[in-house]
């Protein structure tokens, strides 16, 4: 089936309970890197465990969960095989704790019709809220569907990210990867046969199976959370960026940073093959000082919308 607009606007999951435990969120964090280094003990070990924020890539189960139209509405769907994982943004609107029970939905915000050839750019948005309503995390998924453009849907409808400083990075970070690291990162959920069989890689024109891109995207959250706020995961509200090609376990990746008082801006480079595999990359930070349960927003965070 095609995508039928403006039917696919009306798309949404079903609210619904999860849980996650320590184990869950120890998982994650080793999977992006962070027992290796002295810092990064609070999040792979249970006493006083924190939460690497990016772990709710993964906590809450399927980023892409079954999405149904409203009443009489026809049910989109895409070429599978060519859909890609272009953007991901989290918002994080209180400190996670290490163990929890929330609810969640899925909703898409907007789809943008690139041309017949051209393919389909389709965002959708994940809520996490507490048993009171209180929104507690949200995800904005960006996917590109190459083989479903030219359905009469609109252009350019979503927002921009902004590119990165022209200047210097005020600091780079080297993060050697393991070899085995996307087998043990698929143990979060993503079971994608691309990312362990080098079959499958081969059936898609990849050398050999490839790394999650939420697991980069983690790792540039590591990298910000080491070199930006001394470990203080609770400092970070947004973190967003964009997916420009597959870094390959056992490469170096090197994360530049540029950081303009609470507005990170960040890209990532396969250093060997001295390829960008992220870029517009910007996370926006909360006041040092604030420490409460639940905080605003810091002024001028460009997180998307997220009424």
């Amino acid at each position: 089936m095609p995508i039928h607009y403006p039917d696919i606007l009306s798309e949404a999951s079903e609210r619904r309970s999860f849980s996650y435990t320590t184990k869950d969120a120890i998982l994650y964090a080793l999977s992006i890197g962070m027992g290796e280094e002295a810092g990064g003990l609070p999040f792979v070990y249970e006493q006083a465990l924190r939460i690497v924020p990016t772990a709710v890539t993964v906590l809450g189960g399927s980023i892409m969960p079954p999405l149904l139209p409203g009443a009489g509405l026809r049910k989109s769907s895409f070429d599978f095989p060519k859909v890609v994982h272009g953007e991901q943004e989290i918002i994080v609107y209180r400190p996670l704790r290490p163990a929890d029970t929330l609810f969640t939905d899925t909703r898409t915000l907007s789809v943008e019709d690139k041309g017949e050839g051209r393919g389909a750019v389709v965002v959708t948005e994940t809520r996490w809220t507490d048993a009171d309503g209180a929104d507690v995390a949200a995800l904005v998924n960006t996917i590109f569907a190459r083989g479903d453009g030219g359905f009469g849907g609109p252009r350019a409808e979503r927002a921009q990210l902004p590119d990165e400083p022209a200047r210097t990075p005020d600091i780079s970070v080297l993060m050697p990867t393991r070899r085995d690291q996307a087998l043990l990162y698929r143990l979060n959920g993503d079971g994608n046969p691309l990312h362990a069989d080098p079959v499958a890689a081969a059936q898609v024109g990849f050398p050999q199976p490839i790394m999650h891109g939420l697991c980069t995207f983690g790792m540039t959250c590591r990298a910000i959370l080491q070199q930006v706020v001394g470990y203080d995961s609770d400092r970070i509200f947004s973190h967003s960026a964009r997916f420009t090609a597959p870094l390959f376990p056992g490469e170096t990746l090197r994360v530049d940073l540029w950081v303009d008082g609470d507005i990170v801006d960040f890209k990532a480079t396969a250093v060997e093959r001295d390829v960008a595999v992220i870029r517009n990359g910007c996370t926006a930070l909360r006041p040092a000082a604030v420490s409460s349960d639940r905080v605003e927003a810091p002024a001028g965070a460009a997180a998307s919308d997220i009424s």
